[in-house]
C-alpha cells in the first residue's frame, strides 16, 4: 500500500506542473504533441521528416528526451530549428518537472507548433502527462502487430497512432489490418496513419495533419 500512496503523490505533483505547463502553452498559442514509442520505431527520422514539411510554413521548436545522449538533438538541429535536450541519466521517461526546466530554455511567444520527443519506452510514459494537447504513438512494423495488446495503456492515452515502416510489412512478421484493428480495440478514438520515412507515403497526409491542428494551415 505505501508503494501505491507513493505513486500517487508522485504523479499528482507531476500532474500539477503539466498544467501549469499546459496554461503556459495556451498563453502562448503554442500546440504542443508528446511523441511516444518503443527504440528503434523510427520516431526521430519520422520528426526529421516532419520537420521538412513544416518548419517553412510554421515556427517549431523542439523537446529531445534520451536516456543518455544528444544525438538525436543534434540531427534536429541540422533543421534550423530551436531544440533542448534532455539528457535523464537512465530515467525511463520525461516529467513535467523536466520539460518546465526545459522551457526556460525556449522562446515560446510566437511557437505554433512544439514537439516533446520523449524517452523510448512505451510503458512509464503513458502514465505522466507533460502538459501536452496530445500524444502521439509510433509504433513500427518491424515491432510486429501486437504491441497495442502488450502496451494497452499507451495505446489508451494517445490520439494518434502512426504506423511507420510499412515499406518493410513483406520482410517481417506484421499484418497491418490487424495491428490497426488491435490499436482501435484499445482506443477505438485513434487517428491512424501509415507512414515510409524511406518511401516517404503517408509523410505528407500526417504533416499535413498536424499542420491543421496547429490552426495555421
Amino acid at each position: 500500500m505505501a508503494v501505491v500512496t507513493i505513486e500517487r503523490k508522485v504523479l499528482q505533483k507531476n500532474d500539477e506542473l503539466a498544467q501549469e505547463n499546459r496554461e503556459l502553452f495556451a498563453r502562448n498559442g503554442t500546440y504542443v504533441i508528446n511523441l511516444v514509442s518503443s527504440p528503434g520505431s523510427g520516431k526521430t527520422s519520422l520528426l526529421e521528416k516532419t520537420l521538412a514539411q513544416l518548419k517553412d510554413r510554421i515556427k517549431i521548436a523542439v523537446v529531445e528526451g534520451d536516456v543518455q545522449t544528444d544525438l538525436d538533438a543534434q540531427r534536429v538541429a541540422k533543421f534550423d530549428v530551436p531544440v533542448v535536450q534532455i539528457v535523464t541519466n537512465g530515467g525511463c521517461h520525461l516529467e513535467a518537472k523536466l520539460v518546465q526546466d526545459a522551457l526556460s530554455n525556449l522562446r515560446l511567444e510566437g511557437l505554433d507548433l512544439l514537439v516533446i520527443e520523449n524517452v523510448g519506452n512505451l510503458v512509464c510514459p503513458a502514465g505522466y502527462d507533460l502538459g501536452e494537447a496530445i500524444k502521439i504513438v509510433v509504433a513500427s512494423t518491424t515491432e510486429g502487430d501486437d504491441k497495442p495488446l502488450k502496451y494497452p495503456a499507451m495505446f489508451r492515452n494517445a490520439s494518434v497512432l502512426i504506423i511507420n515502416k510499412i515499406d518493410l510489412v513483406p520482410y517481417v512478421n506484421c499484418n497491418l489490418a490487424e495491428l490497426r484493428e488491435n490499436a482501435l480495440q484499445i482506443n477505438p478514438h485513434l487517428t491512424v496513419f501509415e507512414t515510409s520515412c524511406t518511401t516517404g507515403a503517408g509523410i505528407k497526409e500526417w504533416s499535413d495533419w498536424l499542420l491543421a491542428q496547429t490552426g495555421k494551415h
